[in-house]
């Protein structure tokens, strides 16, 4: 099973920006973590704080890949081309988000991606990710 993880913007400074929200692991350090639990999945990372990479990707992996998870960052609340790319894929997407983004400010309420993905997982710190990946076993 191969999956891809795909992280956006600002996403890259895990473990340093707003610890009290996002914590103070980088996501390397968990993504060792999650290929240990997982060694009979491929489980490939990339981040990019550019809206257009982003979308390369899921064209790129989105129709061979077993699954993908993403956490779009702030686009998630501002991309509709993201979202126009997921509804576009066959490979399945969950949304993620490190911080519950219903207990923040109300423009992180809405999501532009959740409606073209097969779940959305918010508020569970790190462990969202663990629970994505879950969710497309």
């Amino acid at each position: 099973m191969n999956i891809q993880i795909i992280n956006g913007p600002n996403l890259n400074l895990l473990g340093v920006r707003e610890k009290s929200i996002y914590g103070d692991a980088s996501f390397e350090s968990y993504l060792e973590q999650l290929v240990a639990r997982y060694p009979d999945i491929t489980i490939s990372y990339y981040q990019s704080n550019v809206e257009g990479e982003i979308i390369n990707k899921l064209h790129e992996v989105g129709f061979t890949f077993d699954g993908i998870v993403i956490n779009a960052g702030a686009y998630t609340h501002t991309s509709v081309a993201i979202g126009d790319a997921i509804a576009g894929i066959n490979t399945p997407v969950v949304e993620v988000h490190i911080s519950n983004v219903y207990k923040r400010e109300e423009f992180r309420h809405s999501s532009m991606l959740a409606k073209n993905c097969k779940g959305v997982i918010a508020g569970f710190g790190m462990d969202s990710y663990r629970l994505a990946i879950e969710s497309l076993l």
